[in-house]
Order: structure tokens, then C-alpha cells, then sequence
């Protein structure tokens, strides 16, 4: 059983970040700054074991991996930020390539959104774009295909496994792979092993594999996996977003507290609904799951999905590798959201509150797993 954990590279500063956010932003900028919004609401969120770190040290990842596969996790799926051949957060990723360290799978998910000013609300502001262009594709694949050369990339049956963020975003979707495929087969793999994580198309999933896809990668929270919002709800959020504007507009003190409507949902509520969801037979589908969430020190309307239990967690993950148990032994993936989102409340890293306590429920369910193998 293979669990792979979701890694966002966003934790040491750019000459990009410095522009749009300012001088010496890091993702740690929000999660410092973040204040509880009610009463028990666990903001902000402090690391403990390895503390508010610098990915341009190479101690930092190498404590990262060992501290991961202490804990059952199998390897780290890197955001990978291509626009048009230039790549942004990619120091913590060509560090591990030049180094070879830490000895630890990864894999890659090109995260292909365009980039916005939507942690302020702005998000028609757009920072930086995709473009989608035939040479770029295929420059694109030559650069991956020299990362996939790293023995330590995760293959199945030595097809690179490559997610996609947003395939509904992809114009030329089957022409790339069918490109992609081809020339992956020059640099010496039987194939690429692609995967969609599909958490904003609502194509039926049998027009999507239609394009050269081979699986499914959850990617929880999900909006499908949300509870259905009754209607003065949804009347409730449009007013707020509405005077949020107007006070915007007239410049006045953005924190008004009144307005900010966060979207709470129950997590035990919110994680049985998708251990309750019928797993596909016709196409592979890899699970995921998350120990919490909460984006509220990123977003003015939060969505938090708050949880101290451990418990609940270990039988969501219980259940996501029971949905995959059947799977070939390359292919027993589930996935977790994630290793270090800690702008989003949602980390396997132990923070002051929590402790270990989610690294140590995963250990147990995947030593399990190792025990029905052995």
C-alpha cells in the first residue's frame, strides 16, 4: 500500500513571490498572521517538530522524507509550476535531482492553473498565465522526461506516473498526451502512466479517459464531496461577497469581521460521505484524504473542515486502501492532502496542537496493510 502525500514547494522566498506579495513572502506569511475566527477555531496553526522552515535547506527535506517514512508515507507528489517553459517554486524539487537527496519516491502533478490575486479576493487579476502552445508541450515533456529519469521517481511497471491538476483546462489534452506518450517511449519507458485529478470538471469520467487518460487521483476536499447549501445560505454568502466589494471599493477596513461568511463543515459529517461513496469498477480511481482543513489564513470567506480526531481519520484512510486493495501492487496508491499545505490546515507535519498524533494513525493503518501482505 502506497500512500503518497500532496507537497506544495512554496515555503522559501522568489524574486516572483517578492513582486506580488511582497519582499520575503513565503507561504508562512499567511499561516503567521492567521486569527481564530470563533470560538475553539484552531488558527493559527504553529509547526512543531521542524518549525517554520526554509525549503532551500537541504537539512530541512532530508528531515522531511525521514520523518514521512518513519510514519508510513511512501513518497511526496511535488506541484510542479509550468508556464510555457518557464518554471516557478522549483528549487526545493531541482535540489532533490541535484543532490539525490533525500533517497525518498516522488512523483510529479503539474499544477496548471493560471495564477491570481484570488487570496485577496481579486480573482480576475491574473499574475501569470497558461498558454498551451504546441512547441511548449512539447518542450514540457523533454524536461519531464529528464525527471523521470531519477531512479526515485515513482513508475508503474516503468510508466511514469504524471497527475494533472486541471485537465478541463487543457485545450490540446489529446494531442499532449498522445505526444507526450511518444516521445517518453524514446527516452526508454514503456509509457507515462497519467493521472486527472478531477476536482472541477463535471465531464462524464468516460469522456475524460477518452483523451489519453489512465486514472483518476482524488483530491479531497472535493466540491462534489461538499454537502448540497441550502438556499438562504447561498443567498447569505452572495450578500456578503457583495458588501465585502463595497467596502473595498470605498476603502474601508478590510477585516470587518461581520462580513467574512466562512463556509464550516462537519469533518466527521464531510469524510463518512465519501467512505460511503461507491468505488468505480470500470476506471482505477486513487482515493485521497485529508487529517483537517481550513484555508482561512489565505481567504477572507474561509472554508474550514475542522478536525482533532484522529480516529475519524484513520477510518477514512482504512477505507480509501480497502478501495484499492484489489489493485496491482504498483497501483495500491491512496493518495493524503496533504504533507505541508499549512496555509490550508491541512498537514501531516506535527503543529503545537495536534502533535504527531495524525503521523502516527497513518503508521498504524499502513503497517496494517504490511501485516495482511507479509
Amino acid at each position: 500500500m502506497k500512500l503518497i502525500a500532496y507537497y506544495l514547494p512554496q515555503f522559501h522566498p522568489t524574486s516572483y513571490n517578492d513582486k506580488w506579495w511582497g519582499k520575503g513572502f513565503t507561504e508562512w506569511t499567511n499561516v503567521a498572521k492567521s486569527k481564530p475566527r470563533f470560538k475553539g477555531h484552531h488558527q493559527p496553526q504553529v509547526p512543531a517538530d521542524l518549525g517554520f522552515y526554509d525549503l532551500r535547506l537541504e537539512e530541512t527535506r532530508v528531515a522531511q522524507a525521514k520523518l514521512a517514512n518513519e510514519y508510513g508515507v511512501y513518497g511526496f507528489c511535488y506541484y510542479h509550476y509550468w508556464f510555457d517553459g518557464e518554471i516557478f517554486l522549483d528549487l526545493p524539487l531541482n535540489e532533490v535531482l541535484k543532490s539525490n537527496k533525500p533517497d525518498f519516491p516522488f512523483c510529479l502533478c503539474w499544477a496548471n492553473e493560471k495564477w491570481t490575486r484570488a487570496w485577496e479576493a481579486h480573482e480576475k487579476e491574473v499574475l501569470i498565465r497558461q498558454n498551451y502552445s504546441e512547441t511548449d508541450r512539447i518542450k514540457h515533456i523533454h524536461w519531464l522526461c529528464k525527471v523521470f529519469k531519477d531512479e526515485r521517481y515513482i513508475k508503474i511497471d516503468n510508466k511514469p506516473m504524471l497527475l494533472i491538476y486541471r485537465v478541463d483546462e487543457v485545450p490540446d489534452l489529446k494531442e499532449r498526451i498522445t505526444d507526450w506518450r511518444k516521445i517518453a517511449k524514446e527516452y526508454g519507458f514503456d509509457d507515462l502512466y497519467i493521472c486527472c485529478v478531477r476536482n472541477y470538471d463535471n465531464r462524464p469520467m468516460s469522456e475524460i479517459l477518452s483523451l489519453g487518460i489512465d486514472a483518476l487521483a482524488e483530491h479531497q476536499p472535493s466540491e462534489e464531496s461538499y454537502p448540497k447549501r441550502r438556499p438562504q445560505v447561498l443567498i447569505k454568502l452572495a450578500l456578503s461577497k457583495m458588501i465585502n466589494k463595497v467596502i473595498e471599493i470605498l476603502k474601508l477596513e478590510k477585516s470587518v469581521g461581520l462580513f467574512n461568511e466562512n463556509r464550516i463543515f462537519d469533518y466527521h459529517g464531510f469524510s463518512q460521505k465519501v467512505i460511503d461513496t461507491e468505488h468505480p469498477d470500470h476506471f482505477k480511481k486513487f482515493p485521497c484524504v485529508f487529517p483537517s482543513w481550513d484555508n482561512s489564513s489565505r481567504k477572507r470567506t474561509a472554508t474550514i473542515i475542522q478536525n482533532d480526531d484522529e480516529k475519524q481519520y484513520a477510518k477514512w484512510l482504512e477505507s480509501s486502501c480497502n478501495k484499492v486493495k484489489e489493485y496491482s501492487d504498483d497501483e495500491q496508491i491512496v493518495f493524503v492532502n496533504a504533507w505541508n499545505e499549512w496555509a490550508e490546515g491541512c498537514h501531516l507535519e506535527p503543529d503545537l496542537r495536534n502533535g504527531k498524533k495524525f503521523l502516527q494513525a497513518t503508521k498504524a493503518v499502513i503497517d496494517k496493510y504490511k501485516r495482511k501482505k507479509s
